[in-house]
């Protein structure tokens, strides 16, 4: 089974930059992107033999979430459950036979971590909506998690110390995920592997120099790491500032 996930940057504009020839080439199970920014009547993204699934932000042309599925899920959820965290169209939830995905782009804390608080609210509750998910079905959480969680997950890990994804807060919250019982596969299967990234800025040719931030994971329960064939970051594929990511798990 291949899944995919990519922060596309605005589905539209993605759609412009060669989305379909990726889709298509891709031949995923399960694709999920993040950051859509359209209400669902907007959308004309729509590959033969997918159903779609969107969650939309209040705010126009913000946020959003969406899965495209060629198996068709159990049941399809929106967001957490919880109001003041759910208004802008953050997650959705598949539930397959066999395990559930969780398709995620986790709130940034913004450039002055104005969103901080915000973040931490999310991650605690987000956390305790996957471990109670795990407890009943494997779970597969994907998606831009906006936060490098180690000092290899960057270029400049000394530059962008305390800088958002990259403060002590968000990267403590992922260790305490990933204690909770949780594996992330491209760490998991490559411990060392050192220039692999998944977001460049647009500024100072960063994506040239591949001065990049891997912050877009594919992570699984540690019951399906046996599963798990590959995890592969797509660096060559542009149309946004992210590149996709890509999980294989054995049938």
């Amino acid at each position: 089974m291949r899944l995919i996930s990519w922060n596309v940057n605005g589905l539209r504009a993605c759609a412009k930059k060669g989305l379909a020839d990726f889709f298509a080439e891709a031949d995923a199970d399960v694709f999920c992107m993040q950051e859509t920014k359209l209400r669902p009547e907007q959308n004309d993204f729509a590959p033969a033999g997918y159903a779609a699934y969107l969650n939309s932000a209040e705010k126009k042309g913000y946020s959003g979430t969406a899965v495209f599925s060629r198996v068709e899920p159990l049941s399809v959820r929106f967001g957490l459950g919880i109001p003041e965290l759910d208004g802008e169209g953050r997650v959705i939830t598949a539930e397959f036979p066999d395990f559930s995905l969780v398709n995620c782009y986790t709130p940034n804390a913004q450039r002055d971590l104005a969103r901080l608080p915000f973040r931490m609210a999310w991650e605690d509750a987000f956390r305790a909506r996957l471990c109670g998910m795990a407890a009943k079905k494997p779970v597969i959480l994907c998606g831009d998690l906006n936060v490098a969680h180690g000092e290899i997950d960057l270029r400049h890990p000394r530059a962008n110390r305390g800088n958002a994804g990259f403060t002590d807060e968000e990267r403590g919250k992922m260790t305490e995920l990933l204690a909770a019982g949780f594996t992330d596969t491209f760490r998991w299967l490559y411990p060392d592997r050192t220039d692999a990234y998944t977001w460049w800025s647009y500024l100072y040719n960063a994506r040239a120099s591949n001065a990049g931030w891997r912050i877009d994971y594919f992570i699984v329960s540690d019951a399906l790491r046996p599963r798990v064939r590959d995890s592969v970051i797509y660096s060559n594929v542009f149309g946004s500032d992210h590149c996709p990511v890509g999980l294989e798990l054995t049938d």
